[in-house]
């Protein structure tokens, strides 16, 4: 369990496949840990990577790896190639529950459609896919790429519908939504209890 609050930004910097002979075989990446605190992690500790929750299966000094099966680079982005990654270690009974509470397990990819200063903040917008879009609602939470945030608007569109959050610049400036671009695409998880609502709806619909 994670709450969306990004401990630091890391670097992914080396892929290596699993098996090379193996087109559904998953990948090790190597991640040097920037800020993130790796003096109390253990072989087998969950940490999030781009809001994805994944095991740490070697650990050094400055950094840790981590095996992800192709079936989770197919659902998900940034975790394929080099580059920076936002890191969250999995919360400890007495941490504090400073976002929302997030399970690290991506519900889908959506594009990003909008993205621009707005005096001192960003206006964020995405664009979610119609199987996700039930589960937005206004001043509800989502966590894009590992980050918890909160829906300012939601519009109804074709194939979906389109959120906007407001992004202070603390926010866009400690993660790697600063590398947001439009007609990218982010990792989405939605909100735990908007799940557990629709679902509480649906049976009740029967």
């Amino acid at each position: 369990m994670f709450t969306g609050i990004v401990a630091a930004v890391g670097q992914i910097t080396e892929v290596q496949e699993l098996d090379a002979n193996d087109k559904n075989a998953g990948v090790r990446l190597h991640i040097e840990a920037g800020g993130l605190d790796l003096s109390r992690s253990k072989l087998g500790d969950s940490i999030a990577i781009q809001g994805a929750c994944m095991t740490a299966v070697q650990l050094w000094d400055t950094g840790f790896a981590v095996d992800v099966s192709r079936e989770s680079l197919n659902r998900t982005v940034g975790l394929g190639q080099q580059g920076e990654v936002n890191l969250e270690h999995a919360l400890r009974l007495g941490d504090s529950l400073d976002g929302h509470i997030v399970s690290g397990h991506v519900d889908g990819v959506a594009q990003v459609s909008y993205f621009q200063a707005i005096g001192e903040s960003w206006d964020l917008r995405i664009l979610i896919p119609t199987d996700l879009a039930k589960y937005f609602a206004y001043k509800g939470s989502v966590t894009v790429n590992g980050v918890s945030l909160t829906v300012n608007q939601v519009d109804d569109v074709e194939g979906g519908c389109e959120i906007r959050i407001n992004l202070i610049p603390h926010t866009v400036e400690v993660t790697t939504l600063k590398h947001l671009r439009v007609g990218g695409h982010v990792n989405i998880e939605v909100d735990t209890i908007a799940r557990y609502v629709e679902r509480m709806v649906s049976l009740q619909q029967r």
